[in-house]
């Protein structure tokens, strides 16, 4: 992977300045983004969940990680599925960071960084494309997300889909709840599902 370059020119940065090795690693990176020798860029992102990882393509935002996950599972992925020409480069992450702050200070109620579908197939396509276009703490059950995809019966199909959600939160799949208003299930557990609705000013019966 590309980022062993941004490696070797910090290992070179000698007596520099933490700031000035910073800087010049910057520099590279968008160097090497700006050169398209890049074709996935990643980075950890803090959030109340700890650290998230995160990854970018020029389409957009492809794939998110919760801390569980190990980020060397989700680059195997990125490089099996996308392109091994990967770097970690924390300042194309910028504007989503600067995003994920805003919808985690409760000041920020839509998305609006571009997405990447590449990872997610024809259904699931369709599943997540209904997903996200749920607004800021509306929700949606299983049933109802199967039928607008065009499959009146998939309901456990449709839950399949948004349980391999490769974006979560950005693609609100905490969003849709089991018939009556049970939690159902989540990729990122219960907890963390529970914890995002309420920060929406979702009731939660039960």
């Amino acid at each position: 992977m590309i980022d062993d370059l941004e490696s070797r020119l910090r290992g070179g940065a000698g007596g520099a300045s933490a700031n000035g090795a910073r800087s010049a690693a910057e520099r590279l990176q968008r160097r090497i983004l700006s050169e398209g020798l890049a074709d996935v860029a990643f980075a950890g992102i803090d959030s109340p969940f700890g650290m998230l990882h995160a990854a970018m393509t020029k389409r957009g935002l492809v794939r998110m990680a919760f801390p569980e996950e190990p980020a060397e599972r989700m680059l195997e992925e990125l490089a099996r599925e996308i392109s091994p020409r990967i770097i970690e480069a924390p300042i194309r992450l910028d504007r989503l960071r600067a995003e994920l702050d805003e919808y985690f200070a409760g000041r920020r109620r839509r998305f609006e960084i571009a997405l990447d579908w590449s990872l997610i197939g024809p259904f699931g396509r369709k599943v997540l494309r209904r997903t996200a276009a749920i607004p800021y703490g509306g929700r949606l059950s299983y049933s109802e997300v199967a039928a607008e995809a065009g499959s009146p019966r998939g309901a456990r199909a449709a839950g399949n889909a948004l349980g391999a959600n490769p974006i979560p939160i950005v693609i609100p799949c905490h969003r849709v709840l089991r018939s009556g208003g049970a939690l159902g299930g989540y990729g990122g557990g219960l907890e963390r599902k529970r914890w995002l609705l309420e920060l929406e000013g979702g009731f939660l019966s039960g």
